[in-house]
């Protein structure tokens, strides 16, 4: 679908991709991976037509469509949530006027018989049929279902865009870009704003999507749970696995090692054959011995190894000094902004030494809360800390608080004191600053590497309480697992705020689920808390489907239907079940046609034939109607069921 050929990107004559070439197939969802600054984010923007490459090509068949989600954008105001995402289905308004406009022009016209009046009824007929293909009568509905599988309420959808932080705005415009539902989704972090029930439902949604999609994630369970290929880009080069990140990293891992037996075993005799050459070099009776192995050296085909990149970062927070029993102690605390509540009578204790977990939907209160023990805002109530307790801070924008035009040492240099001072360069080497890299100017740097400089900053001094508000954000999966196993072996409190699950896996022993203006504690992982909160869902179900049942006797008694009345119910169910078959029946065909154009497509011949490509998105769309209106159908056919008794 899309080929990439010999693609060459370079910063100040230095090279960030050298004569690169892959294919981009039409069911792959890729993750590219690779250390920060590796080049994931230009890839990406070089797909979207954003950015040029410095030397080779990359060829993409015209009537395929792209969607971009980029790290950081501009966004509209102006207009409500519900306007903005609406915009996803311009396409669909301008028929809809070209369709307004023929049926003024029918209206106004009196040449029945011309044959230009019929050609224009054929139109208007055309027009009308793929409009509805397209999903006129849908889009509403799939636009509530995005919003509010992105963590949005009905609530929501009036207000103006403006009144969102920029993380929700972030959340309107990847709803638009999955409702276009284009050919090819590039998406760039699209889990740095979102809440781990948000994450889980664009999972669900990329699994089942028909896109192909490109991604750069650092939420290891993300990028598991929705890819099944891995391009890894370092040192200039990419490396293509056909499988998903956990299975490419074993692979990875076993080709490098086979790769250094066979290298080491040709250096071996690489090195007997040059011993040999320059042991007998000089003797006649050798001479054609020697010419013999100088030729074969000549035509050794050099094993190479993966170049590894070396670079590390080490880690280590300093002893926490010692400090009280509890940490943090909440009483009845109370946090409103206006007429909104966002907590509400909250009580909560943190003993020395808890490492947990603050999760939640986005909005629910988790750096609220956080701001209160910073002290950084007014609440309702009483917040102690513990006696002789010293916090570490980092907050979720602490990176771009950074001075840009500082250089990496100055940065440190600046609040460093005393010994400290004499070890900058030490402490900026071992977070991959050393050497040059110290003179940088801030504003040059990645997102992974600000938020490491902001984490230096962090360790200058020893405290005994570390507050983490999203700290993984722009960490790469290196830098992520060297900071958790910083976390692990810290002595002291943690509360880290995120919604990497991966992240919390094995570092926290507790949850606080942010809810309802409450704070509600669960104990073990995150893992454990999720697998809770899918029970607590079905418990909830039952004891609804058990109301219902012991409402329905009552339902009975106070209104039994006639012998008409029922015979009439009896057609509507009848007719409706019908419905429901038939739109079944539709489904099934369009689905195995959809699957004989893909036996199809898979055929070389057949990969530039537009017209299997136009009806393979037809068919697509026509499922997806389809669909909807047996959802419809079949929530028609339970409401008839339920409001009659036969």
């Amino acid at each position: 679908m899309i080929s990439v050929d010999k693609l060459s990107v370079e910063f100040s004559g230095v090279a960030l991709f050298n004569d690169i070439s892959f294919v981009v197939n039409q069911r792959d969802r890729i993750a590219l991976v690779g250390k920060n600054g590796a080049g994931k984010s230009t890839m990406l923007k070089i797909f979207a037509g954003i950015q040029p490459p410095t030397r080779g090509t990359i060829s993409i068949p015209k009537e395929v469509t792209i969607g971009y989600l980029p790290q950081h954008m501009i966004h509209n105001d102006g207009v409500t949530v519900m306007q903005e995402a609406e915009k996803a289905f311009d396409h669909l308004f301008r028929l809809q006027d070209e369709i307004n406009k023929m049926g003024e022009e029918l209206a106004n016209r009196t040449d029945y018989e011309s044959e230009s009046y019929h050609n224009l009824i054929d139109k208007l007929t055309h027009a009308n049929e793929q409009l509805v293909i397209m999903g006129i009568n849908s889009y509403k509905g799939d636009i509530e279902k995005t919003l509010m599988g992105l963590g949005f309420e009905r609530s929501d959808f009036d207000r103006q865009t403006s009144e969102f932080s920029g993380g929700w705005r972030m959340r309107i415009e990847l709803a638009k870009i999955l409702l276009k539902r284009p050919n090819v989704l590039l998406l760039d972090e699209p889990t740095n704003h979102l809440d781990i029930e948000s994450i889980q439902w664009l999972e669900n949604f990329l699994a089942t999507s028909g896109s192909a999609v490109i991604l750069v994630s650092h939420d290891r369970a993300f990028i598991d749970a929705v890819t099944n290929r891995t391009i890894e880009i370092s040192l200039g080069k990419i490396y293509d696995y056909k499988v998903s990140y956990s299975q490419y990293v074993e692979l990875r891992k076993e080709r490098r090692e086979q790769q250094l037996r066979a290298y080491e075993n040709q250096q071996k005799q690489i090195q007997d054959t040059e011993d040999f050459i320059e042991r007998f070099r000089y003797k006649a009776t050798k001479a054609v011995q020697v010419q013999s192995r100088i030729k074969q050296l000549e035509k050794i085909d050099r094993i190479e190894v993966d170049e590894e990149d070396n670079s590390s970062l080490h880690l280590k927070f300093p002893p926490a000094p010692h400090s009280g029993s509890i940490t943090v102690e909440a009483e009845h605390l109370t946090k409103k902004y206006g007429e909104k509540t966002v907590l509400d009578d909250v009580d909560i204790i943190i003993e020395r030494g808890q490492k947990v977990a603050f999760v939640g939907k986005n909005g629910e209160g988790k750096s609220t809360f956080v701001k209160c023990i910073m002290d950084e805002i007014e609440y309702q109530g009483k917040l102690k800390l513990g006696h002789l307790v010293k916090i570490g801070y980092f907050a979720q924008n602490q990176a771009s608080l950074l001075d840009e035009n500082r250089t990496v040492f100055q940065t440190i240099d600046d609040v460093a004191t005393g010994d400290i001072r004499t070890k900058i360069n030490d402490i900026l080497g071992a977070f991959m600053f050393g050497g040059e890299a110290s003179e940088k100017k801030v504003k040059v740097l990645s997102g992974g590497e600000r938020t490491r400089l902001a984490m230096i900053r962090l360790l200058l001094e020893p405290v005994n309480f570390l507050v983490l508000d999203e700290p993984t954000n722009h960490l790469d999966m290196r830098s992520k697992d060297v900071l958790k196993e910083a976390i692990k072996a810290f002595d002291g409190t943690v509360v880290v705020v995120s919604h990497d699950r991966e992240f919390l896996d094995g570092l926290v022993e507790k949850t606080y689920e942010f809810t309802n203006h409450k704070i509600v504690e669960h104990l073990g992982g995150i893992y454990d808390f999720l697998q809770a909160k899918k029970m607590e869902s079905l418990k909830e179900l039952d004891t609804n489907i058990n109301k219902k049942d012991e409402a329905a006797p009552k339902a009975n008694a106070d209104s039994k239907l006639s012998y008409e009345a029922r015979k009439e119910a009896a057609k509507k169910i009848k007719k409706a079940e019908r419905n429901v078959e038939e739109a079944e029946k539709a489904i099934n065909a369009i689905e195995t046609r959809i699957k004989e154009i893909e036996k199809l497509l898979e055929d070389p011949e057949n990969a530039t034939d537009a017209n299997l490509f136009d009806e393979y998105k037809k068919k697509q769309h026509e499922l997806e109607q389809k669909m909807y209106e047996w959802e419809l159908l079949s929530e028609e056919l339970e409401t008839i069921k339920s409001e009659t008794e036969l």
